[in-house]
């Protein structure tokens, strides 16, 4: 990723990292993009950090991609091959401020799938947060709940703010800790 700013094309909603309080950001004003992971991107603009999701792309001179993805098969899938699909998603999700993914980082307590009926599925979510009044808790959620109705066979997702137990780091993955540099 360049480090040269960006200047954006358009008036563009962002939510301001770490409080998640929704802003506007206005057109014409310089962005640094200091992670694009995910499809979200955080930019610093006048000093302050923001998210910028990933249909508002287009703000920033990316191009925004396609909504629904498809399974990649030409009929229905298993449950099983779903689940497989909807963590390998989860995993696209970031925290704005660490470049490590939510189900690496530990935050993902549970997804359950339940059949809904023509091949369709309704996921709910279990989630926590670093840290109870991280402010991006919405927007990490619905982050997560637009992967998950991003995939073909999903056509409802649930996602719950739960804080017990209380996250630690002992429930990163060891690729996490070795990102982070905590081994």
């Amino acid at each position: 990723m360049s480090n040269a700013p960006v200047t954006l094309a358009r008036d563009v909603e962002a939510a301001v990292v770490p409080v998640g309080t929704k802003v506007t950001l206005m057109k014409g004003e310089e962005a640094h993009i200091t992670q694009s992971l995910g499809g979200s991107y955080t930019v610093v603009v006048n000093g302050n950090m923001f998210r910028i999701a990933e249909n508002d792309a287009d703000a920033l001179g990316i191009e925004v991609q396609a909504k629904r993805v498809p399974t990649g098969s030409t009929g229905p899938v298993t449950q099983e091959q779903l689940e497989k699909q909807v963590w390998e998603s989860l995993k696209t999700c970031y925290d704005p401020e660490i470049p490590v993914n939510v189900v690496d980082l530990g935050l993902i307590y549970d997804c359950h799938l339940t059949p809904i009926g023509n091949d369709c599925y309704k996921a709910d979510v279990k989630m926590t947060l670093t840290a109870p009044g991280c402010g991006m808790g919405p927007v990490l959620a619905q982050d997560v709940q637009n992967k998950l109705i991003s995939l073909e066979p999903i056509d409802e997702a649930n996602v719950e703010l739960v804080w017990d137990p209380p996250w630690n780091q002992g429930m990163m993955t060891e690729a996490a800790k070795l990102q982070l540099g905590l081994m």
